[in-house]
């Protein structure tokens, strides 16, 4: 996959490669312009200086003949060092516009003008007038030869220098044209990368852009986003695509579990109040307590009508609160109702603070809860079992206890129970039952009452009992 980093380093690359380009080309056509004007400059400058030296080289030698000072000896060996660097400056030199058989002799006349002076002051310590006067006159008369054909090479020189001048004129509009041209290509060139690049991004950007907005309209149906670049953007676009159609189907989930949901509570709720029929045996129940009243039966009676109040309590609307002194009041005849049962086998007690009473609470909380423990706890004992409902306050939380001294179970059940998610390993089983609503029941319509988690515990040990505890937060008493 091509990167958007990969991408700006080439495009970065090309650029500077096109500017090196273009600064190579300046510097070198600049660098041979240059070079060749300097070498035609420095010939001028070597001609003039070997014509200044030979002219010095004839005063030095005719005031020493004159003077006889050693002094001048001193400067004509320097300016003989300096005559002889020009010499062979020149020997490698080439000069535009003179022939080799030109520079030849000229640095013939070089030579002789050495030796003519260097013969001259060596006549001068012989003292042989005739002999001394003869080579300086020599060395005058070459001396101006050399002078003259220095004339004669720079006009030379110059004629070609002319010529060059020229060519250097059209080579300069033609460079001059050249980097136009190239400074003009380079530019259309960066515009068109730019140009491409910006494309390559904005357009796959905009496509996004626009799915979404639909998808923030509610449209999840849009066309797949096409992008044909192989970076982040094409990335971009398959995940945006695959979010868009998790979203979609996740929707579509979430509408079908909802309208399931909706339909197992109201088979839940049908199961509920047909597993008895509610009116006639309300009804008949009332008749029988009557009959008993007046027949002097009154613990029949008030068994009855224990029995008729748990009926009543349990055929309300699961989906509506009670306080919790409802709640309570209907375990109270639960109670009475196992009690008159069982006799002494099993003792229920209850130890209730009045000022917890009017908290709200689910309806047909405490009851499944109170006959979970008898029906798995309790129920088999011959003797000494125990049911206990306590209610208190911690804080600004009202807890709500039910005991009992039963079977118990492992931690295993307990961690299977308390989990909502959790269907499997644990049966729950509604033989017995009053209400047919379990504990996973329980939990799970705290949860939703209050919106927090973690409100049911249950501790228990293995032949040791269970203690159910519920915390209700924020219970206000009056």
């Amino acid at each position: 996959m091509r990167t958007f980093r990969y991408k700006l380093l080439f495009y970065f690359l090309v650029f500077v490669a096109l500017f090196n380009l273009v600064s190579f080309s300046i510097y070198y056509s600049s660098t041979r312009i240059v070079s060749e004007y300097h070498q035609s400059f420095q010939g001028f400058l070597l001609f003039n200086e070997i014509s200044q030296q030979s002219g010095q080289i004839y005063e030095k030698v005719n005031a020493y003949i004159a003077e006889r000072d050693p002094v001048f000896i001193d400067e004509f060996e320097e300016i003989k060092k300096e005559f002889l660097k020009n010499q062979e400056k020149l020997s490698g030199e080439e000069v535009s516009g003179v022939t080799a058989q030109s520079l030849q002799k000229y640095e013939s006349m070089m030579v002789s003008l050495l030796e003519e002076s260097e013969a001259a002051m060596e006549a001068v310590g012989k003292e042989d007038i005739d002999d001394y006067s003869y080579h300086l006159r020599e060395v005058r008369t070459v001396s101006s030869y050399l002078q003259e054909s220095t004339l004669t090479l720079l006009n030379l020189e110059l004629s070609q220098y002319q010529l060059f001048y020229e060519s250097m004129e059209k080579r300069n509009i033609s460079f001059t044209f050249f980097t136009i041209s190239l400074f003009t290509s380079t530019l259309l060139l960066a515009v068109f990368f730019a140009l491409y690049f910006s494309r390559g991004v904005t357009k796959p950007i905009h496509q996004l852009s626009l799915a979404a907005k639909e998808v923030a309209a509610g449209n999840f149906d849009g066309p797949a986003i096409k992008v044909t670049s192989s970076d982040e953007i094409n990335f971009l676009g398959k995940s945006f695509d695959l979010m868009r159609q998790n979203v979609k189907d996740l929707i579509a989930e979430i509408q079908q579990k909802s309208e399931l949901d909706q339909l197992l509570k109201e088979l839940e709720l049908k199961h509920l109040q047909n597993q008895i029929n509610p009116h006639f045996l309300f009804n008949t129940l009332n008749t029988i307590s009557r009959m008993a009243y007046l027949e002097d039966a009154r613990v029949t009676s008030r068994l009855i009508e224990s029995v008729s109040a748990l009926l009543r309590y349990n055929l309300r609307d699961l989906n509506k609160s009670v306080t919790l002194r409802e709640e309570v009041d209907v375990v109270r005849e639960y109670f009475y109702i196992q009690k008159t049962r069982f006799a002494d086998r099993i003792s229920f007690s209850s130890q209730v603070d009045e000022s917890c009473l009017d908290v709200e609470i689910p309806s047909l909380t405490l009851q499944p809860l109170v006959e979970n423990a008898f029906i798995h706890g309790v129920e088999h004992f011959e003797e000494g079992g125990k049911i206990g409902l306590e209610v208190k306050r911690d804080g600004s939380d009202v807890l709500i206890s039910i005991i009992d001294n039963g079977e118990g179970m492992n931690r295993n059940i307990i961690d299977r129970l308390l989990n909502a998610e959790d269907e499997s390993g644990v049966s729950e089983k509604h033989t017995g039952h009053s209400t047919s609503i379990g504990l996973k029941n329980v939990i799970r319509r705290i949860q939703l009452f209050y919106k927090k988690e973690n409100l049911l515990n249950i501790l228990s040990l293995k032949g040791q009992g269970t203690t159910v505890t519920i915390r209700i937060p924020g219970g206000e008493g009056e």
